[in-house]
């Protein structure tokens, strides 16, 4: 038995770090969770304005096809039925459908069989890969042909360029190709986003999950690991660290790059403002990215009159400094060279466990975040 009061001191209250506490409490493990913020939770917290769940850091939809995920965090609180199903204004002007499928292609071409919808597609991707070989290219130079060659022009410029050009701050002719592998294509009519066997939202928001990862847990809010690095640190057996791999090692190889996104959030005194919960704007001259209109991710059908009032957030993407959160991961190949050299030293660290999208430099899906911690504890 360890003389130490923890066995594990768990930095960050965020997806990873709460799970990792309720896995550990329940196997009869003493953890304590210190957390920078005011609140618990990281970037799925909700913020309750007008009687509506506000996601204060951007829209968090769950899904998975893990049942064992599912059958996870449903046994902690239920989860709704919420199907995400975006849409997106167009610099055209028109309202597309997304993923890319059979409505986004009628209102693009006016195709309405899937023989139709493949035949423009195929004359598209065909002129665009024309066009690189004629300038001496047999892959993909950039982001812009990468996207041309996998989907075409028309949708390309309609609902790519703008929006991807505004969320990364760079043109597209400028990002490298692998930020788009692919762009799934459905030759059917289903607006759903997701392939995934589950999806929803927590009934009653994201807090009511933290609050049941966490629950029995000694949480300290308020709390920043690196003022009082030492003393922290001997307090338990082991650190799981959840925040910026970079910082852990006093950045002495220099500061891995982020984007970030800024929200202005209003109350809006009508009771439906969009009729969806994303809608996104594409166009290079709107300076958002999207509009969530929160109320449509727990209240559905005739029940969203019943609030006479609803709340919106616009984001804006924007180039990431220390007062900033970090939001999104620049995982090109000088900033995966950097990071490279922290799991280095990660890797050799007996009693440090880095784990989530701060500490291990990488986009997470909520679900992994979870399937991760659950493979940990059942090795």
């Amino acid at each position: 038995m360890s003389n130490k009061q923890y066995d594990y001191l768990i930095v960050g209250s965020g997806l990873f770090g709460a799970t990792f506490a309720r896995m550990a409490a329940d196997r009869g493990k003493r953890c304590l969770v210190i957390e920078k913020r005011k609140h618990a939770g990281g970037n799925i917290y909700c913020e309750n304005i007008a009687g509506i769940n506000v996601h204060r850091y951007g829209a968090h939809i769950f899904h998975t096809s893990d049942k064992r995920v599912w059958d996870f965090v449903n046994a902690i609180v239920p989860f709704n039925r919420y199907t995400n199903c975006p849409v997106a204004i167009a610099p055209d002007g028109k309202l597309y459908n997304l993923p890319f499928n059979m409505n986004t292609f009628y209102q693009m071409w006016g195709t309405k069989t899937p023989e139709e919808a493949e035949q423009m597609l195929e004359k598209q991707r065909a002129e665009a890969i024309a066009r690189m070989k004629a300038e001496g290219a047999d892959e993909p130079r950039n982001l812009e042909e990468q996207a041309i060659s996998l989907i075409g022009k028309d949708i390309y410029e309609q609902l790519i360029k703008g929006y991807t050009e505004k969320q990364w701050g760079r043109r597209c002719s400028e990002l490298p190709a692998f930020i788009i592998r692919r762009l799934p294509v459905r030759l059917t009519f289903s607006n759903n986003y997701f392939n995934d066997s589950y999806q929803g939202i927590p009934e009653g928001g994201y807090n009511r999950l933290i609050d049941g990862l966490l629950n029995g847990v000694e949480v300290l809010l308020n709390t920043d690991f690196f003022t009082d690095r030492e003393h922290w640190s001997a307090l338990a057996d082991k650190i799981v660290f959840s925040g910026k791999i970079d910082e852990f090692y006093g950045y002495c190889f220099g500061k891995l790059e982020y984007r970030s996104v800024s929200f202005k959030t209003e109350i809006v005194d009508k009771p439906n403002y969009q009729g969806n919960a994303v809608v996104n704007y594409t166009s290079s001259d709107i300076p958002f990215t999207r509009i969530i209109e929160h109320k449509h991710f727990e209240v559905f059908g005739d029940e969203i009159y019943r609030n006479p009032r609803t709340v919106v957030s616009r984001e804006y993407p924007a180039e990431w400094n220390d007062s900033l959160e970090p939001f999104y991961t620049i995982n090109d190949a000088k900033n995966q060279e950097l990071y490279s050299k922290y799991r280095t030293l990660a890797d050799k660290e007996s009693d440090v466990i880095f784990g989530g999208r701060l500490a291990e430099y990488k986009y997470y899906d909520m679900a992994p975040i979870i399937a991760k911690v659950l493979d940990h504890f059942n090795r």
